[in-house]
């Protein structure tokens, strides 16, 4: 079994020699890029048949109404099978969701992503999302096709800039077959994962996005939204504008509510308890508001089909349907239980992600929005408009890419009469958004380990991508407490370092020795030749932890003047030394391969 993946590697390594003297890095990236569409499309349509197949078994021949009063129970069993499978299947691993891992990623880990992500993230979501968990599908299938992306260009030999670009490329793919939207897919490519970008790079991401819209059309042609055409009225121009206003608060809310539930959650550490509270919570919402079962897309469409008390009609409140009041109170409510029941089903153990989530909030403020003010008799605006515009207001504003929410919405629904109400309700949620929160929920985690590459501070985020393991200097003589400088002459003498560690026999850094004076002691010219190094040691200006911030070592040098600092691990172990001039090298190298990033 050994010989036989011995030989199935050198013959790859082969083939890649072969490929690297005949088709250029470019071209073979081109040839990549189909592959990474047609893989991620089939991927798409994969998650997404299972997922309505799962839905479609469990709520065949079921009244909408005896259903969510005797299926309330299936997030719940569907949450606890998700995290069942990461802990059978997925042993060792952690289970990654969203888009942040993707960032990580790039940030961190060379644009590596483990292999696993490909099934388990259509497994999971697909049990989490087809047992009625309120999240969507849309992160899961982004976060498996950067990771068909990754593993397709790693197993070629391919190096940081190429893997990147693939990786990106999966992503799209995914997007562009979740949603049938192959523009959106490319542009989400480049607003989230490659805010630098050149021209280029359209070329592989433009194949790979369009070539998964073509593979998901022909294995499951369902659309998400049914399009329509309906043309905007200048005279609604401000209220779109309030619309806006409104939508750029809400995103705001919503990201606190995010980290104050995932806050909470954190403090359960049995990740079964997390499943029963999630579940048994969520069960309960859905009991009260059927429109949370599920990615709640089928709300919005009929919605948009005009039926407006669709949202009540189908509830324990179904005698009042026709109640306008009702109706646009039950929304509100249900719009602020979307939020805490997308984040109990992700936060509980459920795979799945806020795109959809997002879209359905956005849809909901926007019809409560326009159907409130024609309640009022004030205007009589067009509510699928509104519906529309708060889609794509929410996804501009919770996931800071404006021209994402703009091109996907008009394509999953047709919208493109719509443009210019689109653009200016997602351009002035993202900077409402923007201007109070600097980051969204995708990178706010990462920003504060400092885990973001900041393409606005790019000296900190190359030092952010440093690690203290990759400029360990190890090369050092060590000296012994008990030991002299007589007893040591020898080591003295022939080190090429002037700085000599003293570590205890278990490990423990003691201090440190200038060769300076161990020179001068060894020649007689101070006392010190038979003093035992223990006595002799000087504690050094600071310590550096193994896992600290690359920002931080640099600070405490700076701050002293200081060229190099000891490394220390847990309980004071002695691990090496960091200098500037290593920190400075691998700077340089970093730099570089940013620079080369998107060429």
């Amino acid at each position: 079994m050994g010989n036989l993946k011995g030989r199935f590697f050198r013959k790859i390594d082969q083939i890649n020699q072969w490929r690297m003297k005949k088709v250029s890095n470019r071209n073979f990236i081109i040839l990549l890029a189909f592959l990474v569409g047609i893989v991620g499309g089939i991927m798409a349509s994969v998650l997404k048949r299972l997922t309505h197949f799962i839905a479609a078994t469990i709520q065949d021949d079921i009244d909408w109404k005896v259903k969510y009063s005797v299926y309330l129970i299936f997030p719940l069993i569907g949450i606890l099978l998700s995290v069942f499978f990461v802990r059978k299947f997925l042993k060792g691993k952690k289970m990654e969701h969203g888009i942040t891992p993707i960032i990580y990623a790039i940030s961190r880990k060379g644009s590596r992503l483990d292999p696993s992500n490909i099934y388990s993230q259509v497994v999971t979501s697909a049990i989490t999302v087809g047992f009625g968990g309120s999240c969507g599908l849309e992160a899961p299938v982004a976060l498996g096709g950067s990771s068909i992306g990754s593993n397709i260009a790693r197993f070629f030999g391919l190096q940081y800039k190429e893997v990147t670009m693939l990786l990106a490329c999966g992503a799209a793919a995914g997007i562009s077959g979740a949603f049938n939207s192959p523009l959106a897919g490319m542009i989400f490519a480049i607003e989230i994962l490659l805010p630098e970008f050149s021209i280029p790079v359209f070329i592989p991401l433009l194949i790979s996005s369009a070539l998964a819209s073509v593979v998901s059309r022909v294995l499951y042609n369902e659309p998400l939204f049914s399009t329509f055409n309906s043309d905007w009225q200048v005279s609604a121009l401000l209220f779109y504008l309030l619309l806006a206003v409104l939508i750029g608060l809400y995103t705001i809310y919503f990201a606190r509510v995010s980290r104050t539930v995932g806050k909470w959650f954190a403090t359960i550490k049995n990740p079964y308890n997390k499943v029963w509270v999630s579940g048994i919570s969520l069960g309960l919402m859905i009991f009260v508001f059927p429109a949370l079962y599920g990615e709640g897309y089928i709300t919005i469409q009929q919605i948009l089909n005009g039926q407006f008390n669709s949202i009540v009609k189908n509830s324990l409140f179904s005698n009042y349907k026709d109640i306008g009041l009702v109706v646009f109170g039950y929304t509100i409510l249900t719009l602020f239980g979307k939020s805490f029941a997308a984040l109990f089903t992700l936060n509980g153990g459920g795979n799945g992600g806020v795109f959809g989530p997002s879209l359905v909030m956005g849809g909901l403020l926007g019809f409560a929005f326009s159907y409130g003010i024609n309640l009022t008799g004030i205007a009589e605006l067009n509510v699928p408009n509104f519906v529309v515009a708060g889609m794509a207001g929410a996804l501009s504003g919770i996931m800071h890419a404006p021209l994402t929410g703009i091109f996907l919405i008009a394509e999953v629904t047709g919208g493109y009469t719509l443009m210019v109400p689109l653009m200016l309700v997602c351009s002035i949620s993202y900077l409402i958004n923007r201007t109070v929160l600097k980051h969204s929920i995708y990178t706010k985690v990462l920003a504060e380990s400092g885990d973001l590459i900041s393409y606005e501070d790019k000296d900190r985020s190359v030092l952010s991508m440093m690690r203290i393991k990759y400029v360990l200097e190890t090369n050092f003589v060590i000296l012994r407490p008990d030991e002299t400088p007589k007893t040591r002459q020898t080591d003295i003498i022939h080190s090429k370092r002037n700085i000599f560690p003293v570590v205890d026999y278990e490990g423990k850094f003691i201090g440190l020795i200038y060769s300076e004076f161990l020179f001068s002691a060894l020649l007689g010219e101070v006392e010190g030749g038979d003093t035992t190094f223990e006595k002799l040691a000087q504690k050094p200006n600071d310590t550096v932890g193994i896992n600290e911030n690359m920002e931080i070592v640099m600070a405490k040098m700076n701050k002293d003047d200081t060229w190099i600092l000891p490394v220390l691990g847990a309980e004071n172990k002695y691990m090496g030394f960091v200098s500037k001039s290593s920190v400075f090298n691998k700077y340089r190298a970093l730099l570089i391969r940013q620079g080369h990033y998107l060429e």
